[in-house]
């Protein structure tokens, strides 16, 4: 599988093998209870992140990833994404400090 990832101006297309995204659900889990006890996104804190917001979260983390050069958690990022949203083809991260413009791309 594939997440387009998209910062900025540049795309970058990270593949996911199928069985990361079938065998990461303990890491997903942990994700999941992370978020579950809220979370401060940009200015707003939100108590309980729905789904588009976690991914939003996650993709924010996916930045961080980015920036450290650590491409085994920005696959693992990716396999979350692409295991919690079926049909997501790209997550387009917002860099301006505004997690919540961050938007799923389907389809």
């Amino acid at each position: 599988m594939i997440l387009n990832v998209v910062v900025e101006d540049q795309t970058y297309p990270i593949t996911v093998p199928d069985e990361i995204v079938t065998e990461a659900g303990d890491f997903f889990m942990k994700l999941d209870r992370d978020m579950d006890k809220g979370w401060q996104m940009s200015r707003d804190w939100v108590d309980h992140p729905n789904q588009e917001q976690r991914c939003q979260i996650i993709g924010d983390r996916m930045l961080t990833a980015m920036h450290n050069e650590n491409a085994r958690m920005i696959v693992l990022l990716s396999a979350y994404v692409l295991a919690r949203v079926p049909g997501v083809t790209a997550i387009r991260i917002d860099t301006n400090g505004e997690m919540l413009e961050t938007e799923l791309v389907t389809g």
